[in-house]
């Protein structure tokens, strides 16, 4: 096998602002977006004796989750934070907020922690309703439009480095808004952390810090629940892949530790593929690499899916898919490409929809 290409985590994110537009994708299942009815909950359905048994794909919708704002503790500002590129930014004014990126995760953690009612713009992947009237600021899929943002008047911004043009943002700090960028890293682990940064920008730890801690039980507790029903011998666990493609671009990837991909195969119960040969970030897809990591079942985005014409084009686009396990019995689980890597309030949603999907494919959508 050739050597793995090692790509740093920001190159994983701009892939994504990137390929997400090409695609206009128009939203999440998870925020409530029309991706169709949502898998029903990992309680409800039977799984099967062997997950390794089935045939055939299948789709996880997480269904919508009802915005539960943490109020207690009182807004404290003005604030001075240090933000993720290192940049003092003082927050002296959260009452018109913006919380933009690509998947809508900042925006519904700024409902969570109470302060809906304070977000005068959306990007086009919040999509949860009680977001829905809010005026849109992003065109042609995850572009900013600095003249919609402007004309909201913010008082701060929070973003990450998933969205672009850059210079709309850098325009934004000239003209003194405060713009506080988050980590642009997403997992499992980071659900906390980036629940923390946002709050503490606003003025609200203690609002941060119980939303954290309730987060983190909700997907601990999904967790678990998932692994009650994986095999018990690792053996006979799932070998998961996460396979990333846009065939209209030509654009085929493999994504492995330090994607947010790996700890979403460890929280569904699965073996990461990329984890056992050590492949970090993203890495061109190469037939040799795929027929030899052999996976069980391919994770992909909707979105992704679809550019190639669904699972019969992947395998014509891809001939490798037909060599491995998870293409000679066509287990290939897809989801909202919004939703999948997006890690937030509603990560324990998002896991049992897939858990689903994997473990009780009959019954996902």
């Amino acid at each position: 096998m050739t050597k793995p290409t090692h790509r740093p985590v920001r190159a994983v994110v701009a892939l994504l602002a990137l390929s997400l537009a090409l695609t206009g994708c128009q939203g999440a299942g998870a925020h409530g977006a029309d991706d169709g009815p949502a898998t029903p909950p990992l309680a409800e359905v039977t799984v099967v004796d062997d997950p390794r048994s089935w045939e055939g794909p299948s789709t996880a919708v997480a269904g919508t989750t009802a915005i539960d704002p943490v109020t207690a503790g009182e807004v404290q500002l003005p604030v001075t934070v240090t933000d993720s590129q290192g940049t003092s930014v003082t927050v002296t004014d959260a009452s018109r907020i913006l919380a933009l990126d690509i998947y809508g995760s900042l925006s519904r953690i700024v409902f969570e922690l109470g302060l809906g009612d304070q977000v005068i713009g959306r990007d086009i992947s919040s999509g949860f309703p009680e977001i829905a009237g809010v005026p849109l600021v992003t065109q042609n899929g995850h572009d900013l439009n600095a003249e919609a943002m402007l004309e909201l008047n913010p008082t701060v911004i929070l973003t990450d480095t998933s969205l672009g043009p850059w210079d709309t943002i850098l325009q934004m700090r000239e003209i003194g808004i405060p713009v506080v960028v988050v980590d642009s890293h997403r997992s499992i682990d980071g659900i906390g952390g980036l629940i923390a940064e946002v709050a503490s920008a606003l003025g609200v730890t203690e609002r941060g810090s119980l939303l954290a801690e309730r987060t983190q039980h909700a997907v601990a507790a999904k967790v678990a629940e998932i692994a009650a029903v994986t095999p018990a011998d690792p053996a006979d666990r799932l070998r998961m892949l996460f396979l990333y493609v846009r065939g209209q671009s030509g654009v085929y990837y493999l994504f492995g530790e330090e994607s947010g991909a790996d700890t979403l195969i460890e929280a569904l119960g699965g073996i990461d593929v990329a984890g056992e040969n050590g492949w970090i970030g993203m890495r061109p897809l190469t037939a040799e690499a795929l027929v030899a990591a052999n996976p069980d079942v391919i994770l992909m985005m909707t979105k992704g899916l679809e550019s190639v014409g669904g699972v019969d084009g992947l395998v014509e686009h891809i001939p490798a898919v037909a060599q491995t396990t998870a293409g000679q019995h066509r287990r290939i689980v897809d989801m909202s490409d919004t939703t999948i890597l997006s890690f937030g309030p509603h990560t324990a949603g998002v896991l049992d929809a897939l858990a689903v999907a994997l473990y009780a494919p009959e019954d996902a959508s």
